[in-house]
């Protein structure tokens, strides 16, 4: 087995721009939920500010490829065309050798494929934004992506919501104060409480 079979982990989803990330940073702020956060790999160029080992594991599409091929990741997802992000065995190992909480930050599909692989073990947490016009307008804001890119991302979000309900908890990020407040009570309870066997 790849993974400490007494650890927990903590899965944070979303749609692109409901705000996991915000939620992500809070929760690895709070030094008691001993958490650590797995670091992706993933083929797109790093963004302005992102370092290779700290945010992702930037990797060529035929590396990924490559690491698919010898079983490497826990999960992997082609998220869009040509584009993949997945989670390395070697990642889990390594911070379940300090003896921490896994904080995993993946695109919803990753984030039902982690649940199935941890299983009770697991704590996954969807976040949603209050509609699709108050997303459109968070990624307008954030100014990351084109126009088209902005509504490949609303068509996405569309489909990613209807899986909600394969989460052990949804949250409506709609006032972050409360959003960030409620987040960190239900990882809380879970990381305190007994797995069920």
């Amino acid at each position: 087995m790849f993974y400490n079979p007494d650890g927990k982990t903590v899965i944070i989803t979303a749609p692109s721009g409901a705000g996991k990330t915000t939620v992500v940073k809070h929760l690895l702020g709070i030094e008691d939920l001993n958490l650590e956060f797995s670091i992706s790999a993933c083929t797109r160029p790093p963004r302005e500010g992102e370092v290779h080992g700290r945010d992702y594991y930037f990797m060529s599409t035929d590396s990924f490829k490559n690491k698919i091929e010898e079983d490497e990741f826990v999960e992997w997802e082609e998220v869009y065309k040509n584009s993949f992000y997945g989670t390395l065995k070697t990642e889990v190992r390594r911070i379940w050798r300090s003896n921490r909480n896994i904080l995993f930050d993946v695109d919803v599909m990753g984030g039902i494929s982690l649940k199935q692989k941890f299983g009770e073990r697991a704590f996954a947490l969807f976040i949603m934004p209050p509609s699709l016009d108050v997303l459109r307008n968070r990624l307008k804001i954030r100014g990351l992506d084109s126009p088209v890119v902005i509504e490949n991302r609303i068509n996405k979000a569309s489909l990613e919501i209807r899986y909600a309900g394969r989460f052990d908890a949804t949250l409506v990020n709609d006032m972050l104060d409360e959003t960030l407040k409620q987040a960190e009570k239900l990882v809380r309870c879970f990381l305190e409480n007994p797995v069920r066997s």
